[in-house]
Order: structure tokens, then C-alpha cells, then sequence
């Protein structure tokens, strides 16, 4: 059975706390498995999270502060450790070739893992596969950096009534969907659209168009809220967001549910996030705490 859930690993930002991580998300989605901006102590929190490194096929990086990558040696060097069989790609802002290259090899290690470099030149696709596309659109920061999509393609979703009424069973509905027709009775005739799923991964930015971009229609969007609103002015000076804009985005991109994270140290009231947010988003929210996990939503 496919699997498709955010397994939270760390939701603090500059500095982790005694209940806050640095930032860590892996997204199992189906054979992938995408851990995106692995933040220091990441590699501990997999195994807490019951999560093995052979999960992990994909290293998505947003940009290169230090809450974001720290956790890259860890990972890199688990792999070997592991001995992690096939290709592990990583992503990650091309303007920071040196820095992934000093993360990598931080240390002494064997290594025997497979690690295939893909640095981000510009917006647009970064792979495709089974599981869709993976986009990627530039957002505001003080350094480069850039969100991550996954946009599943649209298919069609068989209906039982229709394929009895036309006589269709068994093997029969796998040829009738691998060829598109069966006895002259189309797949058209037997199904309904069905809509592909969306995921998005946004950190540290200002509001811009790559922020709007990516959410949109997202079933899932991780979002950074950093700041509240009565901080707005630090939130714009430092190229973060707060809650209340988090919620605008999710309103206005027909997100279906929310997930705010990367919280600053300077709060201790998780709950008023979720309150700010739901000023403006009447979907589902969740103030994200580290190792929760949080279902990609059912098909529309």
C-alpha cells in the first residue's frame, strides 16, 4: 500500500529549543522519499521518528542558512553507513555548489552511498517520474533561495456501476486501462477525472509570486510562520512570514491544509499561530510540533 504523509522532524528556526529541532521534513510520498532542509540533529530525529535512512531518496535543499542544511554530514555519512542502495539525489540552489561541497565531505568517512548532485539553475522542473513532477520557483530571501512542488498528474478513477453496466471485470479493467478502449467501450465511458495530488514546501521568504505559485491548489502545504503579526516589520526586514500571511496564501491558493512551521524562539504560545491563521484560512491547520505526522489528504 502507498504511503503519502509529512513526517515532521524539527519545526524551530535560528536556534532549536528544548522542544523545537532545527528544521527537517520528510515527505513519504508513495517509493519516494523526500527529506527536505535537513537542519542540525536531523539524522537523531529519524530515529526517533522510526524513519531509516533507506527512505530517504531525495535531499531537497530551500537555500543555505544554517538551520536548513546543518544536518546535511549526518545524512550524507548515514547513507553509508547504512550502505543505502540506489541513487540518493540531491537538490539544492546552484549558487552554493561550496557550501553543499563542504557539508558533504565535513569529515572523514567511507563513503559507498550513491550521492547524485542536481543543483537548481532556475525555475522550472527538476525531475519526473512515477510520482509526478517536481517544480521548484525562486522565492524572496536575503540569500538564494527556492520552494519545492510535487504535482501529480491528473488520471482517471474507475466506476464499478459503469464498468458492470458495460460488462468489464477482472484482468479486463487493467488492458481496458493500459490501452484505452475494450470492445470498443472507452475508459472515458467508465471513469471520472480525477485530480492529481500537490504538495509545496515553502520556507524562509518574503510574500512574492514564487510563494503563490507553489501553493497553489497544494492538498498539503508546509509553510514557514516564523513571525506573528505584531512582528510583521522584523518578518519583512529578515525575509520571513508571519501566520496571518501564511493564512492569506492557503485562502487565496485553495489549499485544502495548512502546515505552519518554522516557529521563532521569542513565542511560547504555539496556539496563536493557529489563531492568526485561521483569521483569514477556514481549512484544516496544523501548528506543527517535531515528529508528528501529517497525512496528505484524500483525493478530492
Amino acid at each position: 500500500m502507498s504511503v503519502r504523509e509529512l513526517v515532521v522532524l524539527g519545526t524551530g528556526s535560528q536556534a532549536p529549543s528544548r522542544t523545537r529541532n532545527h528544521n527537517g521534513y520528510l515527505l513519504r510520498w508513495d517509493s519516494e522519499g523526500l527529506l527536505f532542509d535537513p537542519g542540525e540533529g536531523t539524522q537523531r530525529q529519524l530515529l526517533f521518528a522510526g524513519v531509516p535512512a533507506s527512505a530517504i531518496t531525495r535531499i531537497c535543499l530551500t537555500h543555505f542558512h544554517g538551520d536548513h542544511c546543518l544536518g546535511v554530514p549526518g545524512i550524507v555519512q548515514r547513507l553509508s553507513l547504512d550502505g543505502v542502495r540506489g541513487p540518493v539525489r540531491a537538490h539544492y540552489p546552484a549558487s552554493g555548489r561550496d557550501f553543499f561541497a563542504r557539508l558533504r565531505y565535513a569529515s572523514v568517512f567511507h563513503e559507498v552511498a550513491e550521492l547524485l548532485e542536481e543543483p537548481i539553475e532556475a525555475e522550472g522542473t527538476l525531475a519526473t517520474g512515477p510520482f509526478g513532477r517536481l517544480r521548484v520557483r525562486r522565492l524572496d530571501h536575503p540569500v538564494e533561495a527556492f520552494g519545492y512542488q510535487l504535482v501529480e498528474p491528473d488520471g482517471r478513477r474507475m466506476v464499478p456501476e459503469l464498468l458492470a453496466r458495460h460488462g468489464i471485470g477482472g484482468p479486463e479493467v487493467g488492458e481496458l486501462q493500459r490501452t484505452g478502449s475494450l470492445r470498443g467501450v472507452s475508459l472515458a465511458e467508465v471513469s471520472v477525472h480525477r485530480p492529481g495530488q500537490r504538495f509545496a514546501f515553502v520556507m524562509d521568504t518574503r510574500l512574492c509570486d514564487g510563494v503563490f505559485a507553489l501553493a497553489e491548489g497544494a492538498d498539503l502545504l508546509v509553510i514557514e510562520s516564523t513571525f506573528l503579526g505584531e512582528d510583521a516589520a522584523l518578518a519583512s526586514t529578515y525575509g520571513h512570514l508571519t501566520a496571518g500571511q501564511a493564512g492569506r496564501v492557503a485562502a487565496e491558493c485553495g489549499v485544502r491544509t495548512l502546515v505552519l512551521t518554522h516557529f521563532s524562539q521569542r513565542y511560547t504560545d504555539p496556539s496563536r499561530f493557529h489563531d492568526e491563521a485561521a483569521e483569514v484560512f477556514d481549512g484544516k491547520i496544523v501548528v506543527a510540533e517535531d515528529l508528528t505526522r501529517v497525512a496528505v489528504p484524500k483525493r478530492r
